[in-house]
Formats: structure tokens, sequence, C-alpha cells
């Protein structure tokens, strides 16, 4: 009896250091930190505690009832994140590389249901080489439970993931349902079949680091929401992703101590050019609107033509979505619109306000964009922004053209407060196209066309190329100083902070996917 306590306590204390010595140098050798390092630099110090240490698994199959490590791959429990409650798992690759099993999901489960019954975030840390497949039906099973409870979590708690080794097959499509995706670069990487299998299938050759990398996800899908450059960097990211966002959705994110002081930020007044064609970084209007160093940018290396990302306004944690004309000249297309749509919904599901800077000429013409589906694309980001119910305010800096307007936080689909820079366009089209159609027969019969459009051009710019016939109508509520934008936004959003508004009675809106 002695024996077999003592052979159980050495493999418990075998499994607490990720499989023993060997294993976690094999770890270490890979750039990767083991299952219950990542754990102890996630959370707070001394605050983790553990659940399913003795848990093994089931399987008789294949000589699997002679490697038995307790713990079965995974290490789940609970602690808290600058003294916030969250539960984690996180998944050990030196133990049958962290492949799920029935109790591997079982555990996973467990926390994911205690999650939702407290009222805390979820965080998987993925590092598993797909079901094991010793165990047949039981580990698809147990990947279905998983991906279920993904579902009924969302909207209710947050759910991040951080792939910090392999996730591939039906493995990868927890990560997608949930509300963030962190990616380490050169060691992590995400596919529904694998580099062996694409070339079977389809004779194409392809890296696992080409076809589902990192920086492949960051830059041509955007199945990951951010990047990292190591492991370390990866839980800091996570660490400062939760400090924007609530426990629930019940509640609201803490708000940090602000004192009002000198809110006016000269360097707005000259940022826009004269010339309207000319691009600027709408990043450099966030900073100049938000607390110092607090902006926490998502999906920044993907559909650039839209920016997002979290930030504080006077301590209180807001999202900002804004189009960028360094980029496609602030364009909406299929991608960002994809792009601002989902972040829309996510500050939506958790009471976090939304600012919109908006400088956007409009949707992306062409057969590309149509054939993949920009009207239903577009219409995504309009059925999110409509649907929110947290306070919305927008700030039109430049070109407020056609439907875009419509779409990016108007007063016509519920924003609250909208503001305008005097310089500031707010029209069907830009000058020049409409005055070639307005003015069409008038130009071509004049003795100097060019002469004539310009003349035009000029007159439809004075009458609608400006802030005021929208003002006039209600549609904007004030026309501000840039300097001014700060002050504007604290005053607004502290106004809008106990908005209450109910949607519709309804199982659930259909959005056009």
């Amino acid at each position: 009896m002695d024996q077999k306590l003592e052979l159980l306590q050495q493999k418990i204390a075998e499994a607490k250091l990720g499989g023993g010595e060997k294993r976690i140098a094999s770890q270490h050798q890979k750039g990767k930190l083991t299952a219950r390092e990542r754990i102890h630099f996630l959370l707070d110090e001394g605050s983790f505690e553990e659940i399913g240490m003795f848990v093994t698994h089931r399987c008789n199959d294949f000589g699997m009832d002679k490697q038995i490590v307790p713990g079965d791959g995974v290490v789940t429990g609970y602690g808290t994140v600058h003294g916030r409650l969250v539960y984690v798992f996180s998944q050990d690759f030196t133990v049958f590389g962290g492949s799920l099993s029935e109790t591997h999901a079982e555990k996973i489960c467990k926390i994911m249901d205690l999650a939702m019954k407290n009222g805390a975030p979820v965080i998987g840390l993925n590092d598993s080489g797909g079901a094991r497949i010793q165990e047949g039906v039981n580990s698809l099973g147990g990947y279905a439970d998983i991906f279920f409870r993904n579902v009924r979590s969302s909207g209710v708690i947050p759910q991040i993931s951080a792939i910090m080794g392999p996730c591939a097959g039906g493995a990868v499509y927890s990560p997608a349902m949930t509300d963030f995706t962190i990616m380490v670069e050169h060691t992590s990487y995400m596919f529904v079949t694998g580099p062996n299998v694409v070339k079977t299938v389809t004779n194409e050759e392809v890296t696992a680091e080409e076809l589902g990398g990192a920086h492949t996800h960051a830059t041509k899908s955007g199945v990951t929401h951010l990047t990292a450059v190591n492991g370390l960097d990866c839980i800091e990211k996570i660490k400062k992703l939760l400090s924007y966002i609530p426990q629930n959705c019940e509640e609201k994110t803490p708000r940090l101590p602000y004192e009002l002081g000198d809110e006016l930020r000269e360097q707005l007044t000259d940022l826009i050019p004269e010339n309207a064609n000319q691009p600027y970084d709408m990043r450099e209007v966030i900073r100049g609107i938000v607390d110092e160093d607090s902006f926490f940018e998502i999906h920044e290396e993907w559909a650039e033509n839209i920016v997002v990302g979290f930030a504080r306004l006077a301590g209180r944690s807001i999202g900002i979505v804004g189009n960028q004309p360094i980029s496609l000249a602030g364009v909406l297309d299929v991608n960002s619109s994809r792009k601002g749509a989902r972040f829309v919904r996510f500050c939506d599901c958790f009471n976090i306000p939304l600012l919109v800077l908006e400088d956007v000429p409009g949707f992306l013409p062409g057969t590309d964009q149509e054939w993949n589906g920009i009207i239903v694309n577009g219409a995504k980001l309009l059925y999110a922004f409509s649907e929110a119910t947290v306070p919305r305010v927008t700030v039109i800096t430049r070109k407020a053209y056609g439907g875009a307007y419509d779409v990016m936080n108007s007063k016509h689909i519920g924003a609250d407060m909208n503001f305008a820079w005097p310089s500031a366009e707010i029209a069907v089209m830009g000058a020049k196209g409409a005055s070639e159609i307005i003015f069409k027969k008038e130009i071509s019969e004049a003795a100097d066309p060019e002469a004539m459009l310009a003349q035009k051009e000029a007159e439809y710019k004075e009458t609608f190329a400006n802030p005021y016939r929208a003002a006039q109508r209600g549609f904007i509520d004030e026309v501000i100083d840039p300097k001014d934008t700060r002050r504007k936004l604290i005053k607004a959003f502290a106004m809008l902070e106990n908005k209450v508004e109910k949607l519709p009675r309804k199982k659930h809106g259909n959005i056009p996917l």
C-alpha cells in the first residue's frame, strides 16, 4: 500500500512539473514554456487553485492502460489576474502531445461550467496535437462538449484563447468561437487540415507556418486578433486585454482613478490636411483623444483600412472603431466590415461604450468585392451598430459619404451623440463625382467644360461638403473644435453612463452571416 502511495505521489509530482525534467527540457528547447509555467506567469502570485489534479484517462486500448499520467495532459483551475477571478486551462504537450481525451475534455468543461455559474472569464492556453486517436469517438464527443459550452458562454462571460503550440483539425473551432485569439509567432499554428493533407488533396506545397502560422492568421485570414513574440509576451497581452473588459455581461469594467484637468488637445487642430485627398493616420487622432498610452489595438495587421481597439477615456474603458485614411483611403470593404462588426458586437455584449471616428469615402467598388459579398458583409457592420445598446458616440473628422455615412454609427441607426469637426464633409458622394452627374448637361454645353466643372464642383462643396446642413437637421449634435474633442467626449460618455435601452422581445436576431 505504501509503495502504491509513493508511486502515485511521484507521478503527481512529475505531472505538476509538466511531465518530468526531461520533458520540461524538451519544451524549453523549443522555446516554449511548460503548462504550469504559463499558469504561474498568468495568475497573481499564489492565487492558483488546481482542480482535477488526480484525473486519469479511462482508455484501456492500444496499451494505454500502461500509460497513466495524473492530470491527463491538461492543468485546470482558477485564480486571479490583478485581483479579479479567472478560470484557466493549460494543455500540456509533454503528456500524450496534449491530445484531448474524454477526461481531458471533462476537466475543461468543469471549469467552463464554474465560470458560467460564477460570472468570470475563461482563459484557454492551447497546446495540443488534437483528438486522442486511441479513444476514437469519446475524444470527438469531448470536443463537442467544449464547443457547446463555448456557444452557451458567448456573450455571458469573456472567453480568451491563447494558441501556444499546435492547434489542428476540429480543435481549431473552440478558439474560433471564443472572443479573442492570441497566437505566438513561430511556435503556434492553426489549421483544419495540415500541410500533408493539403499536398495529397490539392498538390500544394506549403509549410505549417505558411498555412496556419501566427503571421498568416494575423494578416490574411483575421483568425487571430493578436500575435506575440513568445509565451511571456502572449501572457502579458492576455493580462492587458483583461484590464479593459468586465467579468461578465452583467458588470462594467472597473474604472481607473482619474482627475479632470486641462482636457484640450492642441495637436488635433492641424491634424487634418487641407487637401481632402491627402491621407493621415487615424491612430494620431485616437492618441490625441484617449488617456496617455491607453490604446490597445485589436486585429492591427488585418483589414488595415479600419482601426479597432480598446482605450481609456478619463479612466473609463471604451471601444474604438475608426476608418483609416492611410489604407485604401479608409473605405469599407468585406474584411473591414467583418472586423468592425465583430468588435462592435463584443463591446455591446460586455457593456463597453463605443466611440466611432469617421472618415469614410464609401464602400470599395469592384467585381472582387461584389463577388465576395460586400453587400452581406457591409450589412454585418450596419446590423452590429443598429443592434448595439451601449452608449454610442460618433465624431466625423472628414468624409462621410453615401451609405457608409449611415453605416458608421449615424444618428439614424441609434447613435446617442454625433459630433463633427469643421472639416467634415457629409454628402452622398464627393464633390467632383456629384457635379459630373448633377450638372452633366451644363458642363457638356459649356464653352470650357473643365472650367464649368471646377465652378460647379466649388458650388457643390459650398452647399454640401460641410457639417452644417446635417447639423441643421439634427443629424449632428454639435460642430466642435478638434482640440475640444476629448473634453466633449468625456462629458458625453459621463452623461450616457446609465443608459438603458431594451431591444424588442425575440429569441435572437438573424444577422446576415
